[in-house]
């Protein structure tokens, strides 16, 4: 086991060690800072409302958003929306939050793509760039297995993949207290559900938002980690899986007619489908048939990789 550890640490060292590593992380950081300026500077949040005034703001909002539908159809259903809200607060007599760091936070769960490609980048190039660089034979005749030494990689593959996911959080953050400010230790807002409008804690949203996100993370990079394992190829790896993280949800949408378009992967990445009373994608779905699913998935993706590079012939490479 410590053996293990070792060869799980000598490879993130060599993913940290990278330059192209830490200019996805510089990339990260710097699309946070534009996005906490680009909502600082617009109109489309309030940073804190009066104790005793908010009850008027909120209607001085509500008369703005409806002069801007009646001005601007494109706002209409953004407005309505924020509108809806503005009367659950009002009508069960809670003063609103202001814009804080957690609902910052909340809205940064659509760069977990970003980090889903960010890992399929390193996921890819874990195994191939072994056999591009010709390191292989180095690798192998270390006294270790090679499914030890398979495991170690992607063990190294999910670390990188969490880490960066927690700076993520950490540093939305971070930014977001700098920017916003920090609303309480546990703040509350309205937010939209499918059965209708309810006021949750925002931490819980980020756990559950964020939790489910991880989901698709972790099958694409295991994904990347097969075709890197199985063609030695980083950019085959990076193609096809890019690719399907791009267009899955469409090319379910093609087949969606078809009772077996539920057995395809992307149908059923997506587990929040099955929470606040949400409508599966298709019937005869649920959440348990989903995670069996996934484990199907997740265990062909795996096998594969460890029949091909247990077997595999590398005198040549």
């Amino acid at each position: 086991m410590v053996n293990f550890w070792q060869l799980t640490q000598n490879e993130l060292k060599k993913i940290y060690i990278q330059k192209a590593t830490w200019v996805m992380y510089i990339l990260l950081i710097v699309i946070l800072f534009g996005a906490a300026l680009i909502t600082i500077t617009s109109d489309f949040i309030t940073r804190d409302y009066n104790e005793d005034t908010w009850r008027e703001e909120l209607q001085e909002e509500n008369n703005k958003l409806t002069k801007e539908m009646q001005e601007e159809a494109i706002f209409q259903e953004y407005n309505t929306g924020l509108i809806e809200q503005n009367n659950y607060y009002l009508e069960h007599d809670i003063m609103p939050p202001g814009y804080g760091a957690w609902q910052y936070v909340h809205e940064n769960i659509i760069l977990v793509s970003l980090i889903s490609l960010f890992t399929i980048i390193v996921a890819a190039g874990i195994v191939a760039n072994e056999f591009k660089w010709g390191t292989i034979k180095l690798l192998l005749i270390r006294p270790s297995s090679r499914v030890k030494i398979l495991l170690s990689k992607y063990v190294a593959v999910i670390l990188f993949a969490l880490l960066t996911l927690l700076f993520l959080i950490a540093f939305s953050w971070l930014i977001g207290a700098l920017f916003f400010g920090v609303d309480g230790l546990n703040p509350h807002m309205v937010m939209e559900k499918n059965n209708g409008l309810a006021y949750v804690s925002i931490i819980k949203e980020v756990l559950v938002g964020y939790g489910f996100k991880m989901v698709n993370l972790i099958m694409m990079a295991t994904f990347a980690f097969m075709i890197s394992s199985i063609f030695r190829s980083s950019a085959l790896a990076i193609g096809i899986a890019v690719f399907l993280m791009l267009a899955g949800n469409s090319i379910v949408m093609f087949f969606a007619e078809h009772s077996w378009a539920k057995f395809i992967l992307f149908a059923n990445t997506d587990l929040s489908q099955y929470v606040n009373g949400n409508e599966p994608f298709m019937e005869g779905m649920s959440l348990t048939f989903s995670i069996i699913i996934l484990l199907i998935y997740y265990a062909f993706f795996a096998i594969s990789s460890w029949i091909v590079f247990v077997k595999r012939d590398v005198a040549g490479s």
